[in-house]
């Protein structure tokens, strides 16, 4: 069986961000089956180019997963109106890319951003094959909620646009089972629909691992660590974790450090050098390679998003990925993943966009470190249980045969 992915934001395990996609990809092709995915010749972390080459589609291999890269506009990270153009480019270009693929079984799309859920449509409807969207966030919905998207026409065509590919989709797979539940406000049928979370492979983390070289590298030996692993965007609500940082600057032992990179960097750090932080260091993206080892030199991680309804709905992956490396949780998120947290017991929670809270939830973790090592422990135990990404590989590939197979 041979599936096709398009996916503009694909991450291999030498870039940094989440790898689920290559991940699934790579189990598929040890039970023999063959996956070529379309992606970005950009990152969608950094906006920077991820391959060389001149032409409009760049091939590679993958632990014999293969990538075709395809020519993206360089502007993810100068506008909304030039991150509109991106995509767009992305769009066409990587109809292209697509169609050199060769025959494929099933061709999947998934979304964010959506318009690469058309150009999979696309080529399904021109191959005459099934038509896989996979749901990753729900847009437009975020973009409204978050002030993005503002002008009535526009929101109304992007509404509709994602009507269209609800319903020539084969089947809808979702990452959160919230999202089970929008897709049966809009009317798709539940039927439709397959639930395969978020989650992560405990075997890439260790535990017991102490990070002592990314301890070195930035000079935290002797600090409790605070650490913050994703994008910089303006949706991940970065102020409050440095507002946090603000309060407890008086307290030499603790260090706040921000892996990751995104638009939102560069502001974020005139905010640190205007407010005189000491206690904050930037340590820029790493590669999901390198995760395990930076994961282990924190102390204590913590994931935030911006509060609005629809961020209620999420599972973010960097929560799996502390959960497995043995770390508590200081959530700044409500709804679906809170619900995770507070079952494993891996964690604090506190009011999004509270700075207070989250800065007294330091102070707690740090002045009780044994109780941080059991929530930590607790997060490993429960995501390897329930949230283990063999698991979840298995129903991917089961749905995929299925519709290759007409099931």
């Amino acid at each position: 069986m041979h599936l096709l992915i398009i996916h503009q934001a694909f991450v291999s395990p030498n870039e940094a961000g989440g790898t689920r996609h290559y991940e699934f990809a790579r189990r598929m092709v040890a039970q023999g089956h063959r996956v070529t995915i379309v992606a970005s010749d950009l990152s969608y972390l950094t906006g920077g180019k991820t391959v060389k080459g001149r032409g409009l589609v760049t091939a590679e291999e993958m632990d014999g997963v293969r990538v075709l890269r395809a020519y993206t506009y360089p502007s993810l990270h100068k506008s909304f109106a030039w991150r509109v153009v991106s995509f767009l480019c992305f769009m066409a270009t990587s109809v292209l890319a697509g169609l050199q693929a060769g025959r494929a079984d099933v061709v999947m799309g998934t979304s964010p951003p959506i318009f690469q859920a058309v150009s999979a449509w696309f080529v399904a409807f021109l191959r005459h094959k099934p038509f896989l969207l996979e749901v990753r966030d729900l847009w437009p919905e975020f973009a409204v909620d978050m002030g993005v998207l503002r002008n009535p026409l526009i929101i109304a065509l992007a509404r509709r646009l994602e009507r269209f590919l609800y319903a020539r989709a084969r089947r809808i797979a979702v990452n959160s089972p919230a999202y089970r539940e929008y897709l049966d406000e809009v009317g798709v049928p539940a039927k439709k629909v397959v639930l395969i979370p978020n989650g992560v492979d405990p075997k890439m983390f260790d535990p017991e691992a102490d990070g002592r070289a990314f301890r070195e590298e930035l000079s935290l030996d002797g600090k409790f660590v605070v650490m913050y692993a994703g994008a910089l965007g303006l949706a991940n609500d970065i102020p409050t974790i440095l507002r946090a940082a603000e309060l407890l600057q008086v307290d030499e032992r603790v260090r706040f450090v921000l892996v990751g990179d995104g638009k939102e960097r560069s502001n974020l750090e005139r905010f640190v050098r205007e407010r005189g932080l000491t206690n904050v260091v930037f340590a820029g993206p790493r590669p999901k390679v390198e995760m395990a080892q930076v994961l282990a030199a924190s102390d204590v991680c913590v994931a935030t998003l911006r509060d609005i309804p629809m961020f209620r709905t999420t599972y973010p992956n960097k929560v799996f990925d502390y959960m497995a490396a043995g770390r508590p949780t200081i959530l700044g998120i409500d709804g679906v993943i809170r619900k995770v947290v507070e079952a494993a017991g891996a964690g604090v929670f506190v009011p999004p966009g509270d700075h207070r809270c989250l800065a007294e939830a330091v102070r707690l973790l740090a002045s009780n470190p044994d109780r941080a090592r059991e929530m930590g422990q607790r997060g490993r135990e429960y995501v390897a249980k329930n949230f283990h990404r063999d698991t979840h590989a298995e129903m991917f590939v089961g749905l995929v045969e299925g519709l290759a197979w007409g099931a």
